[in-house]
């Protein structure tokens, strides 16, 4: 359903991403945020499922500063090759990068951002930082706690993981604190990354509610 594509960063730069188009006319669009992980097979299916629903979906490649199309799956071995490319992030750069593809994809229509992992931090971030957007939600982003203190300009949805190892329950608690304006949505004995169904931790149940939630909210937003 997509294709490769080249976008240009505000500063010049030149990367890489993938394009699902819907079959009919689009209404909307969205920006998909990888995980650690790259635009790998699981968030291409993600822009492949959004395009099936209607959405022009982009995923940009934002790691692509670092290394060009790394792409990864989810073994031990794999998941400590992708941690490297977060040891130090560089926020101001992915986010020029999640701009550029925000940018790209304006003549759709209204634009909203979902990111997973990594991603729900930037998309968060994007949400508070970054124009041209109507809606964001983040999965599982370890920063956004340390994030909370900014105010999203556009509607925001959250979700999380009860039992996630690298997010604990405190954190989430400080995000409801500090910005009850947002959707903060927990699932019950659902671990990291419980929306990837090529990881250990996917939980169907957890998963297809989030999934369904996302879409209400997407179609409440951006209309």
């Amino acid at each position: 359903m997509g294709h490769d594509i080249t976008l240009k960063a505000g500063d010049g730069f030149e990367f890489g991403g993938y394009r699902a188009d819907p079959a009919g006319v689009p209404n909307a669009a969205i920006v998909v945020i990888q995980e650690i992980f790259g635009v790998n097979r699981h968030i291409r299916n993600v822009c492949d499922r959004f395009a099936a629903q209607g959405y022009v979906a982009v995923a940009p490649s934002i790691f692509d500063r670092t290394e060009r199309n790394f792409q990864s799956g989810y073994s031990p071995k794999e998941i400590a090759v992708a941690r490297k490319f977060v040891a130090d992030p560089d926020w101001p750069a992915m986010l020029r990068d999640t701009q550029a593809a925000i940018d790209a994809v304006q003549g759709v229509g209204p634009v909203g951002i979902v990111g997973f992992c990594l991603g729900g931090s930037v998309a968060y971030a994007a949400a508070t930082k970054l124009h041209g957007l109507k809606a964001a939600i983040g999965y599982y982003g370890g920063a956004v706690a340390r994030f909370a203190d900014d105010k999203p300009a556009v509607p925001t949805q959250l979700h999380f993981g009860e039992l996630d190892s690298g997010i604990p329950l405190d954190d989430v608690e400080t995000i409801k604190a500090k910005r009850p304006e947002v959707e903060v949505l927990v699932y019950t004995g659902a671990q990291h990354g419980f929306g990837c169904d090529e990881r250990a931790s996917y939980d169907k149940p957890s998963a297809d509610r989030a999934w369904q939630r996302s879409l209400d909210f997407l179609a409440t937003h951006l209309k």
